[in-house]
């Protein structure tokens, strides 16, 4: 009766653009392929009341002028053909490209937070009569993001597990599933993307949802113990500079001194070395000894070089908190992040450093694209720290604070922010280079505070050419 029921349903779904597909035998391995996306394009400007429906392409583009941004606003029915609180094991969520100009670029799959209709959304109305709560879509959290080329026929795959699941468990009062796809990069002519629409005569380019019931039987990571209270990360992000300081000396020792002076918990530090010409030994190795014989503690740490090899220059992350999982992300133009998960107070924290292309702005939006989609890819809790190589006012920074909170900036307007006489800005070297950033969606972490050391000796030398920043964050 099971199959037979299951059989008779899926010959109703697949009449208004619905296939659920039956591995034999197996509940685990239903999938719903579901292909009315109710999709339409929203842009601003002398645009923001045009309603695009009709158009037979989709597109997205970023912009300093809201006249040329376009965004993609969709829904996928996931209430009536899944029943609420059904485990969902996988839902990806497939678009195609349909041309569009030549520069790569991050568009990112955010949840719509209020429902619309796809003949009548503008920039300015979800439905005839009814404005967006703001202009452009009513863009909750973001879920998910990709690199998006400008190659036809091209597939671009979002996984949006975690968002279907939430909407079928009712977690945002309708069990539709709305997703926005947005540029969030900087303004370009070039960012311009097309994507095929519902009405593509080839039904396979269409954007298409498709969600696997059931429990995966796959490994998962074991749950961690319920939280009680909170607890305190203190995380140090310090640029090393290979462990040589103003004086020309290289010197692993004091840097350490130092860093245990800040009392971290979690520390990220860049241009470290692994037998090279500087020091030519294990330089992570060697921090986490140093470490554990100033601290007392056991630090546990991971190296990602930016060549991908084993030995080189690269960034580090220590932490005592015992490292449950580790990845490492090589970025373009040899660059990389060292990621780390690490369980504070019951909750999964997902840390990362990095280091930013020091002399071109456009290789930094390039990197910066790369972090933030691979960063995407690991639930909250999410921060990073690196050095960025840029000031709070460029564009790759104010990208970036889009989607986190820089932690300094924010301990400024919040009067908890420490710096010392003569360095009030809190300037990581000639000027605020250095940053740690909190996710927004981390909404289980609060910024409680930042420092910026004075690390000069009664000489003035410092044990590197950058200070460290140390970000004060409570864990719920």
């Amino acid at each position: 009766m099971r199959v037979r029921s299951l059989l008779l349903r899926t010959v109703r779904l697949a009449s208004v653009g619905f296939v659920l597909a039956l591995a034999c035998g197996q509940a685990s391995a239903q999938t719903l392929q579901i292909s009315q996306s109710h999709a339409t394009v929203i842009r601003g400007g002398t645009f923001a009341n045009t309603n695009f429906a009709n158009d037979p392409k989709l597109a997205t583009r970023a912009s300093g002028d809201v006249e040329f941004v376009r965004r993609i606003v969709m829904k996928f029915d996931t209430e009536n053909p899944i029943p609420a609180n059904t485990p969902i094991a996988s839902a990806k969520l497939t678009v195609t490209i349909a041309g569009g100009n030549a520069e790569n670029r991050s568009v990112a799959a955010y949840r719509v937070a209020n429902s619309f209709e796809r003949v009548e959304a503008t920039w300015n109305r979800r439905k005839t009569g009814t404005t967006w709560s703001k202009g452009g879509g009513d863009l909750a959290e973001i879920w998910a993001a990709q690199t998006v080329t400008h190659n036809v026929g091209t597939r671009v795959t979002y996984d949006v597990t975690a968002l279907v699941q939430a909407a079928v468990n009712g977690k945002f009062n309708s069990r539709y599933t709305r997703i926005a796809l947005v540029d969030t990069g900087a303004g370009s002519r070039d960012s311009y993307k097309e994507y095929f629409s519902a009405s593509a005569v080839d039904s396979s380019v269409r954007p298409t949802l498709t969600v696997t019931l059931g429990t995966t039987t796959t490994t998962t990571t074991t749950a961690p113990a319920p939280n009680t209270g909170s607890a305190t990360v203190r995380f140090v992000h310090w640029n090393i500079h290979h462990g040589v300081g103003t004086d020309g000396v290289y010197n692993l020792d004091r840097i350490a001194t130092w860093i245990a002076k800040t009392n971290p918990n979690v520390v990220s530090l860049t241009e470290v070395e692994r037998f090279t010409s500087w020091g030519n030994e294990d330089q992570p190795a060697r921090f986490a000894a140093l470490l554990k014989a100033k601290t007392g503690k056991t630090w546990h740490y991971h190296f990602a070089s930016k060549s991908g090899t084993a030995n080189g220059q690269g960034n580090l992350l220590l932490s005592t908190f015992p490292i449950e999982a580790s990845a490492s992300r090589i970025l373009s133009f040899t660059r990389s992040v060292a990621q780390i998960r690490i369980v504070v107070n019951g909750r999964n924290l997902n840390v990362f450093s990095t280091h930013l292309d020091a002399d071109s702005a456009s290789r930094r939006a390039t990197q910066m694209t790369e972090l933030k989609s691979w960063m995407l890819q690991f639930p909250e809790q999410r921060f990073v720290g690196g050095d960025f190589n840029t000031w709070p006012s460029a564009g790759e920074i104010t990208s970036m604070t889009v989607t986190y909170f820089d932690v300094w900036a924010e301990a400024v307007q919040a009067g908890t922010a420490v710096a010392y006489s003569g360095n009030t800005n809190g300037a990581t070297r000639n000027n605020r280079i250095d940053y740690v950033f909190l996710s927004k969606g981390a909404t289980s972490t609060a910024i409680k505070g930042a420092q910026v050391f004075d690390v000069r000796d009664a000489s003035g030398v410092m044990p590197s050419d950058h200070r460290p920043l140390l970000a004060i964050l409570e864990v719920k």
